[in-house]
Protein backbone atom coordinates (compact mmCIF):
# COMPACT_ATOMS: atom_id res chain seq x y z
CA UNK A 1 0.00 0.00 0.00
CA UNK A 2 2.80 2.28 1.01
CA UNK A 3 4.46 2.07 -2.77
CA UNK A 4 1.01 3.03 -4.13
CA UNK A 5 0.94 5.96 -2.28
CA UNK A 6 4.48 7.13 -3.40
CA UNK A 7 6.56 5.89 -0.47
CA UNK A 8 9.17 3.60 -1.03
CA UNK A 9 9.37 0.24 1.06
CA UNK A 10 12.47 -0.06 3.24
CA UNK A 11 14.48 -3.14 1.95
CA UNK A 12 13.21 -5.03 5.10
CA UNK A 13 10.10 -4.32 3.81
CA UNK A 14 10.39 -5.37 0.26
CA UNK A 15 12.01 -8.28 1.57
CA UNK A 16 9.61 -9.60 3.76
CA UNK A 17 7.27 -9.02 0.22
CA UNK A 18 9.37 -11.32 -1.63
CA UNK A 19 9.32 -13.71 0.67
CA UNK A 20 5.57 -13.97 1.07
CA UNK A 21 4.96 -13.78 -3.12
CA UNK A 22 7.80 -16.73 -3.11
CA UNK A 23 5.63 -18.81 -1.01
CA UNK A 24 2.56 -17.91 -2.65
CA UNK A 25 4.43 -18.72 -5.42
CA UNK A 26 5.55 -22.41 -4.17
CA UNK A 27 1.98 -23.53 -3.11
CA UNK A 28 0.72 -22.30 -6.03
CA UNK A 29 2.81 -24.94 -7.85
CA UNK A 30 2.11 -27.34 -5.28
CA UNK A 31 -1.31 -27.25 -5.95
CA UNK A 32 -0.62 -27.48 -10.02
CA UNK A 33 1.77 -30.47 -9.04
CA UNK A 34 -0.85 -32.66 -7.04
CA UNK A 35 -3.68 -31.56 -10.00
CA UNK A 36 -0.91 -32.83 -12.31
CA UNK A 37 -0.78 -36.12 -10.59
CA UNK A 38 -4.15 -37.33 -9.66
CA UNK A 39 -5.03 -36.55 -13.83
CA UNK A 40 -1.78 -38.47 -14.60
CA UNK A 41 -3.16 -41.78 -12.26
CA UNK A 42 -6.33 -40.89 -14.57
CA UNK A 43 -4.21 -41.55 -17.70
CA UNK A 44 -2.59 -44.85 -16.21
CA UNK A 45 -5.85 -45.98 -15.62
CA UNK A 46 -7.47 -44.94 -19.07
CA UNK A 47 -4.42 -46.83 -20.86
CA UNK A 48 -4.78 -50.02 -18.61
CA UNK A 49 -8.26 -50.02 -19.50
CA UNK A 50 -7.70 -49.69 -23.66
CA UNK A 51 -4.62 -51.93 -23.22
CA UNK A 52 -7.00 -54.63 -22.33
CA UNK A 53 -9.84 -54.03 -24.89
CA UNK A 54 -7.03 -53.76 -27.39
CA UNK A 55 -7.29 -50.11 -28.20
CA UNK A 56 -3.73 -49.68 -29.47
CA UNK A 57 -4.70 -46.42 -31.09
CA UNK A 58 -5.84 -45.32 -27.83
CA UNK A 59 -3.37 -46.13 -26.14
CA UNK A 60 -0.79 -44.14 -27.69
CA UNK A 61 -2.65 -40.96 -28.21
CA UNK A 62 -3.45 -41.33 -24.01
CA UNK A 63 0.54 -42.04 -23.57
CA UNK A 64 1.27 -38.91 -25.70
CA UNK A 65 -0.71 -37.15 -22.80
CA UNK A 66 0.74 -39.27 -20.13
CA UNK A 67 4.26 -38.00 -21.47
CA UNK A 68 3.80 -34.19 -21.57
CA UNK A 69 1.68 -34.16 -18.39
CA UNK A 70 5.06 -35.87 -16.53
CA UNK A 71 6.92 -33.33 -18.82
CA UNK A 72 5.13 -30.57 -16.87
CA UNK A 73 5.34 -32.26 -13.84
CA UNK A 74 9.19 -32.37 -13.85
CA UNK A 75 9.02 -28.26 -14.44
CA UNK A 76 7.12 -27.89 -11.37
CA UNK A 77 9.63 -29.88 -9.22
CA UNK A 78 12.30 -27.72 -10.91
CA UNK A 79 10.28 -24.32 -10.80
CA UNK A 80 10.08 -25.54 -7.02
CA UNK A 81 13.73 -25.82 -6.40
CA UNK A 82 14.27 -22.71 -7.93
CA UNK A 83 11.53 -21.10 -5.95
CA UNK A 84 13.50 -22.59 -2.56
CA UNK A 85 16.54 -21.69 -3.91
CA UNK A 86 15.55 -18.29 -4.28
CA UNK A 87 13.74 -18.14 -0.84
CA UNK A 88 17.31 -19.23 0.66
CA UNK A 89 18.93 -16.15 -1.12
CA UNK A 90 16.10 -13.89 -0.16
CA UNK A 91 16.73 -14.60 3.61
CA UNK A 92 20.61 -14.50 3.43
CA UNK A 93 20.46 -11.06 1.79
CA UNK A 94 17.97 -9.93 4.67
CA UNK A 95 20.65 -11.05 7.28
CA UNK A 96 23.25 -9.49 5.39
CA UNK A 97 21.60 -6.45 5.11
CA UNK A 98 20.81 -6.29 8.73
CA UNK A 99 24.92 -6.93 9.53
CA UNK A 100 25.25 -4.49 7.15
CA UNK A 101 23.03 -2.12 8.70
CA UNK A 102 24.13 -2.49 11.91
CA UNK A 103 28.09 -1.89 10.63
CA UNK A 104 26.92 1.17 9.08
CA UNK A 105 25.40 2.04 12.57
CA UNK A 106 28.34 1.11 14.33
CA UNK A 107 30.83 3.21 11.96
CA UNK A 108 28.65 6.62 12.52
CA UNK A 109 29.12 5.87 16.17
CA UNK A 110 32.59 5.56 16.48
CA UNK A 111 32.98 8.52 14.01
CA UNK A 112 30.53 10.36 16.41
CA UNK A 113 32.92 8.91 19.64
CA UNK A 114 36.08 10.39 17.31
CA UNK A 115 34.39 13.58 17.10
CA UNK A 116 33.79 14.07 20.44
CA UNK A 117 36.94 12.95 21.76
CA UNK A 118 39.68 14.37 19.04
CA UNK A 119 42.97 12.60 20.16
CA UNK A 120 44.64 15.40 18.24
CA UNK A 121 43.35 17.87 20.50
CA UNK A 122 43.51 15.64 23.29
CA UNK A 123 46.89 15.07 22.97
CA UNK A 124 47.85 18.54 22.59
CA UNK A 125 45.84 19.56 26.23
CA UNK A 126 47.59 16.78 27.79
CA UNK A 127 50.89 18.51 26.73
CA UNK A 128 49.92 22.22 27.29
CA UNK A 129 48.77 20.56 30.91
CA UNK A 130 52.33 18.61 31.36
CA UNK A 131 53.88 22.18 29.92
CA UNK A 132 52.18 24.19 32.48
CA UNK A 133 52.22 21.81 35.23
CA UNK A 134 55.75 21.80 35.01
CA UNK A 135 55.86 25.32 34.88
CA UNK A 136 54.35 25.59 38.44
CA UNK A 137 56.68 23.10 39.34
CA UNK A 138 59.18 25.38 38.92
CA UNK A 139 57.88 28.61 39.38
CA UNK A 140 56.53 27.22 43.03
CA UNK A 141 60.56 25.57 43.59
CA UNK A 142 61.94 29.47 42.20
CA UNK A 143 59.59 31.18 44.73
CA UNK A 144 61.04 28.19 47.81
CA UNK A 145 64.43 29.16 47.09
CA UNK A 146 63.95 33.04 47.03
CA UNK A 147 62.56 32.50 50.09
CA UNK A 148 65.06 30.20 51.92
CA UNK A 149 67.97 32.45 50.44
CA UNK A 150 66.06 36.06 52.10
CA UNK A 151 65.15 33.89 55.67
CA UNK A 152 69.39 32.69 55.43
CA UNK A 153 71.03 35.67 54.61
CA UNK A 154 74.23 36.29 56.65
CA UNK A 155 73.71 38.37 59.33
CA UNK A 156 70.27 37.55 60.34
CA UNK A 157 71.59 35.15 63.28
CA UNK A 158 73.62 38.22 64.66
CA UNK A 159 70.59 40.77 64.16
CA UNK A 160 68.41 38.68 66.28
CA UNK A 161 70.34 38.30 69.15
CA UNK A 162 71.51 41.85 69.50
CA UNK A 163 67.82 42.51 69.43
CA UNK A 164 67.37 40.27 72.21
CA UNK A 165 70.15 41.05 74.17
CA UNK A 166 69.22 44.49 73.69
CA UNK A 167 65.92 43.82 75.58
CA UNK A 168 66.97 41.83 78.30
CA UNK A 169 69.52 45.18 79.09
CA UNK A 170 66.48 47.19 79.27
CA UNK A 171 64.90 44.98 81.65
CA UNK A 172 67.84 44.82 83.24
CA UNK A 173 68.56 40.81 83.42
CA UNK A 174 72.09 40.40 81.81
CA UNK A 175 72.66 36.44 80.41
CA UNK A 176 76.13 36.66 79.28
CA UNK A 177 76.98 35.18 82.03
CA UNK A 178 74.32 32.74 82.62
CA UNK A 179 75.44 30.62 79.60
CA UNK A 180 78.43 29.78 81.52
CA UNK A 181 76.29 28.08 84.19
CA UNK A 182 74.02 26.37 81.44
CA UNK A 183 73.07 22.71 82.43
CA UNK A 184 75.45 20.22 81.42
CA UNK A 185 74.65 16.69 80.69
CA UNK A 186 78.19 15.79 80.18
CA UNK A 187 79.33 16.77 84.06
CA UNK A 188 75.87 15.31 85.30
CA UNK A 189 74.90 18.39 86.97
CA UNK A 190 71.85 19.18 84.56
CA UNK A 191 69.68 19.52 87.65
CA UNK A 192 71.89 21.51 89.96
CA UNK A 193 72.31 23.71 87.23
CA UNK A 194 68.77 24.72 86.31
CA UNK A 195 67.88 25.46 90.03
CA UNK A 196 71.00 27.95 90.17
CA UNK A 197 69.62 29.22 86.90
CA UNK A 198 66.10 29.68 88.14
CA UNK A 199 67.31 31.02 91.82
CA UNK A 200 69.76 33.93 90.20
CA UNK A 201 66.55 34.68 87.52
CA UNK A 202 64.13 34.93 90.55
CA UNK A 203 66.47 37.40 92.44
CA UNK A 204 67.05 39.61 89.30
CA UNK A 205 63.21 39.87 88.52
CA UNK A 206 62.68 40.87 92.97
CA UNK A 207 65.36 43.44 92.41
CA UNK A 208 63.36 44.96 89.42
CA UNK A 209 60.09 44.80 91.72
CA UNK A 210 61.48 46.93 94.60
Amino acid sequence: MDFFFGKQPTVKEQQRQNDRELRKAARDLERDKAALEREEKKLENEIKKMAKEGNNEGCKILAKQLVQMRKQKARIYSANSKISSVQIQNKTMGANIAIAGAMGTTAKTMDSMNKVMNPQQIAKDMEAFRQANAKMDMTDEMIADTLDDIMDESGDEEETEGIVNKVLDEIGIEISGKMAGAPSVARNKLGESTKDADKELMEQLAKLKS
